[in-house]
């Protein structure tokens, strides 16, 4: 390894999680999965016993609460600390362990739910009106009465949720495969000499490198790699989509799709009006990349070129100061709101921000009630990097004020809603500097990381991996075989449609992209990046705007967690996703900076 990517043990711990205020060693983290183990026999205890009274069911309730609240701890814990050393055996141990007591406890509780439906919502609405204490779970006995047709029996849903961790194992192996066991081969610059191919390195550095040879080498290498292994990461992805299907029949819905939306309540047109508006916008994407194309001076624009600066110099921004220029950003949504952001980045180290061997690669926000909303990505000190933070922040913010403000039943939010906070950070960033940023080169970074990054990312990459997604299942669904071929064949005609006549696509290639998201083994998951964005630039708008109330109405959106049903919660945020409306001001948002930036480069 090259001295470039310290190891683990190198970093400066300033820029590491605060891994010791959720557990002082692994040592208390072991004590604390074993008291749980210990508990779930107590849990047990509550079955049948639910429908008694009002304060049988509260109490019932409440240690099934704990006993998850403590379990989600605990996994966080365990899955944090390998995401940020992968080759850390001791890390993959406390997953596996973690995993397992998550599938027990997921098996022990799953009595509540068909205990419930047996008391019947006439009974549950009286209990609510003689016990307040209980009147807090409407929302959840709400949606459970919602979800009646497709709740089973208590003997089927203790075996649904004992399969979960067996189910889980297609995304354990991809992820111990291409995140442990993957040694890319260096790639090369205009002058030949080798250059470092890592996970935490591919998509931060090598892709934005300005050598069109290190970024042609570096995805080849990286391309190749999935290449060697298609078959074990088509296996792995195509019995993840076996287990969907096994999962939508065992709850007796029609399709995969109906069942991944039943779930938030989301009705399917949300995806389709998606898909249609994406297909139907494309033009704007193939204007974009005819310019990014001039603007580069190529004879052809590649896969590897998406990335590539166009600004004549990168940019450099410390993380502190990245963290100011974020905090600028937020400013109308309040002191406290800043002042949070500030000391979770500088002073509680909510960041796991260092390059490091064996780290996972992206970035994402984890905790779990009671912990810190942590962050793991590998910060590299450009304008990406910095929206990134952004971007992990907006989930960070959502995850805190929601924990804030509500009790543990509705500690969680939707992934519907996901990606609208953490777009959200991003639109205000980018808002602010395009406001105060004279330097023009500063600009053409801004602009382009908005397009070629962000954009990119979440408006053209999630939309076709959603189109792939849902082909995929579809054949599933009707018992065609999913093979490797057919999944690379499938992928490179997505991407060939997509990027249009002007784009050279290298098919074998482009055709694995779909190995390099872990996001499919999500159910579902990819199109909510796409919706997001549409609904943080239409409350970004709303803000930047000044729109009276804006900023107090997205607050109340982050402290809603799941109290509501997303839609709802987003409606009152003033954003109404069941329409095309969002994504098509999204477009005209991303038309503004394609705008912008062929008036910058001239």
């Amino acid at each position: 390894m090259s001295q470039s990517i310290p190891p683990r043990k190198q970093v400066n711990k300033k820029y590491t999680w605060n891994a010791e205020s959720v557990f002082k060693s692994p040592k208390e983290w072991d004590a604390a999965l074993q008291a749980v183990l210990k508990d779930i026999p107590k849990v047990k205890t509550h079955a049948g016993k639910l429908g008694a009274s009002s304060s049988a069911l509260l109490a019932g309730l409440r240690a099934i609460e704990d006993l998850f609240g403590r379990a989600q701890t605990i996994f966080m814990y365990a899955q944090f600390s390998y995401a940020v050393d992968t080759a850390d055996q001791k890390a993959g141990g406390l997953v596996g362990k973690a995993q397992n007591m998550f599938g027990q406890v997921a098996g022990a509780t799953s009595f509540l739910n068909p205990e419930l439906l047996q008391i019947g919502e006439a009974t549950l609405q009286q209990w609510m009106k003689e016990n307040a204490e209980l009147a807090v779970y409407k929302q959840n006995f709400d949606d459970l009465f919602r979800q009646q047709a497709h709740v089973r029996s208590a003997e089927v849903e203790e075996i649904l949720g004992m399969v979960g961790e067996p189910l889980s194992g297609p995304s354990s192996s991809s992820s111990m495969l291409v995140n442990a066991d993957f040694k890319f081969a260096p790639a090369k610059n205009s002058k030949g000499k080798k250059v470092e191919v890592t996970q935490g390195n591919y998509h931060s550095a090598l892709m934005e490198d300005p050598d069109r040879t290190v970024r042609k080498t570096a995805f080849e290498s990286y391309h190749d790699k999935h290449l060697e292994f298609k078959n074990t990461l088509a296996t792995n992805l195509s019995n993840s989509i076996t287990a969907n299907v096994f999962n939508m029949r065992a709850r007796k819905f029609e399709t995969t799709l109906s069942a991944s939306l039943f779930n938030n309540n989301i009705p399917e047109d949300v995806f389709h009006n998606l898909i249609n508006t994406f297909k139907k916008k494309l033009p704007v994407w193939h204007r974009y990349f005819e310019l990014r194309r001039k603007a580069l001076k190529l004879k052809d624009l590649q896969y590897y070129d998406m990335w590539a600066p166009i600004a004549k110099r990168k940019p450099k921004i410390a993380f502190e100061q990245a963290v100011e220029l974020i905090c600028d950003s937020l400013a109308p949504l309040g002191k406290e709101y800043v002042d949070t952001v500030r000391r979770g980045c500088l002073k509680e180290r909510w960041v796991d921000s260092t390059v490091n061997q064996n780290k996972m690669n992206g970035a994402f926000s984890y905790g779990a009630p009671g912990t810190h909303p942590f962050i793991m990505m590998s910060y590299t000190g450009d304008v990406g990097s910095m929206s990134t933070l952004a971007h992990e922040l907006g989930h960070s913010m959502h995850s805190y004020l929601t924990w804030k403000n509500q009790p543990l039943v509705y500690s969680n939010y939707s992934l519907f809603v996901a990606e609208v906070a953490s777009n959200f950070h991003q639109a205000m960033m980018r808002g602010h500097l395009l406001k105060t940023v004279t330097d023009k080169n500063f600009l053409i970074a801004v602009i382009e990381e908005a397009v070629g990054g962000n954009f990119f990312r979440y408006f053209f990459q999630m939309p076709t991996l959603a189109r792939f997604e849902l082909e995929t299942h579809q054949r599933a669904e009707r018992g065609e075989p999913l093979t490797a071929d057919s999944m690379q064949t499938l992928m490179a005609d997505l991407f060939t449609e997509g990027f249009g006549p002007k784009v050279k696509v290298d098919r074998p290639r482009v055709g694995m992209v779909w190995s390099t998201f872990s996001h499919l083994f999500a159910d579902y998951y990819v199109y909510a990046y796409a919706t997001g964005i549409s609904g943080a630039h239409s409350l970004a708008n709303r803000v930047l705007s000044g729109k009276p109330n804006a900023a107090t109405d997205y607050l109340g959106f982050l402290k809603s967690g799941s109290s509501d049903y997303a839609l709802n919660v987003l409606k009152g945020a003033g954003v109404d996703l069941t329409t095309p409306k969002p994504v098509e001001e999204t477009f005209a948002v991303m038309e503004s900076y394609v705008d912008k930036l062929e008036e910058l480069i001239g």
